[in-house]
């Protein structure tokens, strides 16, 4: 057996947005998308001594926000949205499994005929075995994004980085919208506080501040680049860095 890499970060949290799932449709799960992602997953596992764990958005089914634009409540909106995010979980999980890589589900939200409820030292043991392990219902609480999800799940595991992955083609963190700006360029590396202060488009900025007092780098990159999960851990420069 080959021996295995070591990584920039020995553990790390990928978060996969909900819309990544659904591929160009927009909605629902695209299958060859979801195998895209769980392809690298694998591939970066047997290369790299690395513990990988992910979170999941539920975007592509139902986004919490749209529901409370609609004069729905806003937490049972939200509580909607949690759901949908343990539906890409699910579908994740049977795919890398069909790909041989061990995993499981973790919800913070009980329902436990389907996944184990999120138990801090459970998710680290798993990890320490070689398991990929996805966490699914935000924070368990409305309100919250699952961005903020990612970044909380991260300080509590003791990951390295959060790995934020997008899927519209945009490649890091812009001066300004690239759709909307021509002119608008990639950052390379920024701070956490810039990226409040100069309200950049990256993760929410409950999640950012969390990173921020944890000392917690963000790496915003594109998930749907094969290989860009691989050329962050071997250390190579892609997307822009939050630290």
């Amino acid at each position: 057996m080959t021996e295995r890499l070591t990584p920039r970060w020995d553990r790390v949290v990928l978060k996969v947005s909900g819309e990544a799932f659904a591929g160009s449709a927009g909605y629902g799960i695209d299958g060859e998308v979801v195998a895209r992602i769980a392809q690298e997953i694998v591939d970066v596992c047997s290369e790299f001594e690395v513990d990988v764990a992910v979170v999941v958005g539920g975007g592509n089914i139902w986004r919490g926000m749209s529901g409370a634009g609609a004069g729905m409540d806003r937490a049972q909106a939200d509580y909607m949205g949690m759901l949908a995010t343990t539906i890409n979980a699910l579908a994740l999980q049977d795919t890398l499994e069909q790909l041989g890589q061990p995993t499981r589900v973790q919800t913070a939200i009980r329902m436990e005929q389907i996944a184990e409820p999120y138990i801090r030292r459970r998710a680290t043991r798993h990890l320490e075995k070689g398991r990929v392990v996805i966490f699914a219902g935000g924070t368990g609480n409305p309100f919250f994004t699952t961005d903020t999800a990612a970044a909380l799940r991260a300080v509590e595991i003791e990951a390295g980085v959060v790995l934020k992955g997008t899927h519209s083609g945009t490649d890091g963190i812009y001066t300004a919208d690239p759709q909307l700006d021509p002119d608008a360029t990639v950052i390379d590396k920024v701070s956490h506080l810039e990226v409040i202060q100069m309200g950049l488009r990256a993760m929410d900025a409950t999640a950012v501040t969390l990173c921020m007092e944890n000392n917690l780098p963000i790496v915003m990159f594109d998930l749907m680049t094969p290989g860009n999960v691989r050329s962050i851990l071997a250390g190579e420069s892609v997307g822009t860095l939050v630290a």
